[in-house]
């Protein structure tokens, strides 16, 4: 008798396997129809937005029983305003710049081949993510576009949401001519679908995680399948001595409260040494007051009269919250700032606020990370804000792409090169 996990497998495979058979078909896609096929899948989420919604209330009601953390209700959660945004989203991608076939190099070598080499896509391509539903769209749409086909991983937690949402992008692909597994979910019911997923050599083309440490350590450790890691957002805010504090303050309240469960939220405030006891105070009353929970070395922020601090340690320097807490710790200038974040760092974003250019300069040349922001919230990386429109994620690794990830971080390249009649000597 099958058991429940070679049925589990089986549909992963098989779902591999049609993505795998529809690759050819998406990667010579022209434009003009992609940019429909975008356009009507965003027409088609906003009209049936009641369906969404009643989908995904279910997906909250079984999160709160189960005892979710308000801050993952807050990711999970839709609204009409917010299913307005993820269609507009799909909008911005269908008015980009569509990178497969674009020529990024090439010439005439000495015996007369011609050479160039263009973007292609990368083809099949793993999605694995957690209780994001607008995530389903977004890489239905950065997909379609650069001519790959998504197969997507969500989180239990979502699989209503999810599943009415792959159900509506796949009405709208076969109103096209398209076959239905141009997008499709996969089984969210144990984590071995995901294993199964990111070792399907031969079927997937690249994995990539989107979601809180464990889950991306999880994948891009246990992969076979080349994966590209999108990190976890520990971001730190520096306030410098030459800082206008007042504006400080408000960059780095607008990164901490703006939404504080997403990657780009300010995690920790770091305070320059010299600045006087007042305005040191008056940078964490001003967190407190806008109800954030301030964690640090208590003697260390009482010394100069702050109150109501939690003892932090250092599971509090490495934290990303997604909640309304933040670090702060007192550094010894720049270098300190600089040293803290070395350490703590995951290479997400990291912000300095100061007047001062000089400062400014060494904080940007010095701090390893996908993102530098000079008298801006750390709220401003986002594939949006960026004008790439709607992003897969934000790539903390190396190699092929960093920062946010779009439509040209979805492609590979291929040399194409043309004799006549040349044989090599």
């Amino acid at each position: 008798m099958t058991d429940q996990r070679t049925i589990e497998r089986d549909e992963v495979l098989n779902k591999a396997r049609a993505a795998k058979a529809v690759a050819p078909v998406l990667a010579q896609l022209p434009t003009v129809r992609k940019n429909e096929i975008l356009l009507a899948a965003a027409e088609t989420l906003i009209a049936k937005t009641p369906e969404i919604l009643a989908a995904n209330v279910q997906d909250i009601a079984e999160g709160r029983a189960n005892g979710m953390a308000e801050s993952l209700v807050d990711r999970l959660s839709l609204d009409a305003a917010r299913i307005e945004g993820i269609a507009g989203g799909l909008r911005q991608v269908a008015g980009l710049q569509d990178p497969v076939g674009e020529v990024l190099g090439g010439g005439v070598m000495p015996n007369g081949i011609q050479m160039k080499q263009i973007r292609v896509p990368l083809g099949v391509m793993g999605m694995v993510y957690e209780a994001r539903p607008n995530v389903t769209v977004d890489a239905f749409g950065l997909a379609l576009k650069s001519g790959n086909v998504p197969l997507l991983r969500g989180s239990k937690t979502a699989k209503y949401s999810n599943a009415k949402l792959v159900e509506i992008l796949q009405g709208v692909v076969e109103s096209f001519d398209l076959p239905r597994e141009t997008v499709q979910l996969l089984p969210c019911e144990t984590h071995d679908s995901v294993q199964d997923l990111i070792t399907a050599r031969g079927l997937v083309d690249v994995v990539i995680p989107r979601g809180g440490a464990r889950l991306i350590e999880a994948v891009v450790t246990g992969a076979t399948v080349p994966a590209i890691e999108t990190g976890t957002g520990n971001c730190h805010f520096y306030i410098d001595a030459d800082a206008d504090v007042e504006e400080g303050i408000t960059l780095a309240i607008n990164g901490k409260t703006r939404r504080c469960s997403v990657c780009n939220a300010t995690e920790t405030v770091l305070i320059d040494a010299a600045l006087s006891d007042a305005d040191k105070a008056r940078i964490v009353a001003a967190f407190q007051a806008a109800g954030v929970t301030v964690h640090g070395d208590v003697d260390e922020l009482e010394a100069f009269g702050a109150s109501d601090i939690v003892q932090a340690d250092d599971t509090d320097w490495g934290a990303e919250y997604l909640s309304m807490d933040i670090a702060a710790k007192v550094v010894d200038g720049v270098s300190g700032a600089i040293a803290h974040i070395a350490k703590w760092t995951t290479g997400h974003t990291e912000a300095i606020s100061t007047t001062n250019i000089i400062t400014a300069q060494a904080f940007a040349d010095q701090v390893d990370a996908a993102a530098v922001m000079i008298n801006a919230s750390t709220a401003f990386t986002d594939g949006e804000q960026y004008g790439m429109g709607a992003e897969i994620g934000i790539s903390t690794q190396k190699l092929h792409a960093r920062g946010p990830m779009a439509l040209p971080e979805l492609t590979s390249t291929k040399w194409i090169l043309q004799g006549t009649g040349h044989a090599r000597p």
